[in-house]
């Protein structure tokens, strides 16, 4: 939650339930999402692959033009000598904030095997279709339709 506002508690200090809706409303009476995180929130969580736990996570990485969370940054050094790696958002199954666990629907073996993402690296398109194709996954770019073309 971010706790930011005019009231002690942010600006959404005073909630309220819509009874038609069913939704949660804030003081100006636009829905509030109560299970919405910071990425503070999910940083350290461990990251369960199909077999098993393997590593944290770490970091994200944010697209700065449309503030969308690109990958998650895992760190596997405590699952064996290993390295950081991307993980993509679309990837992920579920979120378990009472194990503190990411689910990913990837195993263990693909994620070890991902190419190495270090602070160095240049997040390119280049880099992005290698890793997507070694998770045999389409990128995020194949989603956003093509720019339509106006007859003036």
């Amino acid at each position: 939650m971010y706790w930011s506002g005019p009231y002690m508690w942010g600006a959404s200090s005073m909630i309220a339930r819509n009874r038609e809706s069913g939704k949660t409303l804030n003081q100006d009476g636009k829905a509030w999402d109560p299970h919405l995180r910071s990425t503070d929130s999910v940083q350290g969580h461990n990251l369960q692959a199909l077999d098993g736990e393997i590593g944290h996570v770490e970091d994200f990485v944010i697209d700065d033009e449309t503030w969308a969370i690109r990958y998650l940054i895992v760190d596997t050094r405590n699952w064996w000598p290993g390295k950081k790696v991307l993980i993509s958002p679309q990837w992920i199954e579920r979120v378990s904030w009472s194990e503190s666990k990411v689910f990913v629907n990837l195993s263990r073996e693909a994620i070890k095997q991902s190419p190495e993402y270090t602070e160095e690296s240049l997040l390119t398109r280049d880099y992005e279709t290698g890793l997507h194709q070694h998770y045999q996954r389409e990128g995020y770019w194949a989603e956003v339709p093509q720019a339509q073309e106006h007859a003036y």
